[in-house]
Protein backbone atom coordinates (compact mmCIF):
# COMPACT_ATOMS: atom_id res chain seq x y z
CA UNK A 1 0.00 0.00 0.00
CA UNK A 2 1.60 3.24 -1.08
CA UNK A 3 1.64 6.11 1.91
CA UNK A 4 -0.32 8.82 0.49
CA UNK A 5 2.32 11.89 0.72
CA UNK A 6 0.46 15.00 3.01
CA UNK A 7 1.50 18.48 3.16
CA UNK A 8 1.67 19.94 6.54
CA UNK A 9 -1.44 22.53 6.09
CA UNK A 10 -1.01 24.18 9.32
CA UNK A 11 2.44 24.61 9.67
CA UNK A 12 2.70 26.00 5.88
CA UNK A 13 0.37 28.45 6.45
CA UNK A 14 1.19 29.90 9.52
CA UNK A 15 4.74 30.44 7.85
CA UNK A 16 3.21 31.28 3.97
CA UNK A 17 2.82 34.69 2.05
CA UNK A 18 -0.84 36.03 0.85
CA UNK A 19 0.72 34.61 -2.77
CA UNK A 20 1.53 31.22 -1.41
CA UNK A 21 -1.82 30.59 0.39
CA UNK A 22 -3.27 31.53 -2.77
CA UNK A 23 -0.88 29.51 -5.02
CA UNK A 24 -2.11 26.47 -2.48
CA UNK A 25 -5.85 26.96 -2.89
CA UNK A 26 -5.55 27.63 -6.61
CA UNK A 27 -3.85 24.29 -6.94
CA UNK A 28 -7.18 22.98 -5.10
CA UNK A 29 -9.25 24.61 -7.55
CA UNK A 30 -10.99 27.27 -5.42
CA UNK A 31 -12.50 29.53 -7.42
CA UNK A 32 -10.67 33.23 -7.38
CA UNK A 33 -13.08 35.20 -5.72
CA UNK A 34 -13.38 32.63 -2.42
CA UNK A 35 -9.28 32.56 -2.72
CA UNK A 36 -9.42 36.34 -2.27
CA UNK A 37 -11.31 35.77 1.13
CA UNK A 38 -9.67 32.88 2.71
CA UNK A 39 -6.17 33.97 2.17
CA UNK A 40 -6.73 35.91 5.18
CA UNK A 41 -8.08 33.50 7.45
CA UNK A 42 -6.41 31.57 9.79
CA UNK A 43 -5.81 27.84 9.16
CA UNK A 44 -8.48 26.73 10.97
CA UNK A 45 -11.22 28.65 9.97
CA UNK A 46 -11.18 26.98 6.55
CA UNK A 47 -13.48 24.69 6.11
CA UNK A 48 -12.78 21.34 7.40
CA UNK A 49 -13.25 19.66 3.75
CA UNK A 50 -11.20 22.26 2.08
CA UNK A 51 -8.21 21.39 4.93
CA UNK A 52 -8.66 18.01 4.12
CA UNK A 53 -8.03 18.60 0.24
CA UNK A 54 -5.00 20.52 1.09
CA UNK A 55 -3.15 18.25 3.61
CA UNK A 56 -4.18 14.91 0.84
CA UNK A 57 -3.62 16.90 -2.45
CA UNK A 58 -0.30 15.69 -2.38
CA UNK A 59 1.45 19.00 -3.37
CA UNK A 60 4.30 19.79 -1.69
CA UNK A 61 5.85 23.13 -0.56
CA UNK A 62 8.38 23.29 -3.02
CA UNK A 63 5.58 23.94 -5.37
CA UNK A 64 4.23 26.77 -3.64
CA UNK A 65 7.60 28.92 -3.11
Amino acid sequence: MAKIETLDGAGFWKNAYAHQRGKLLKKVNVPEDQIIILVNKQYLELPAALRYEIETSGINKKELQ
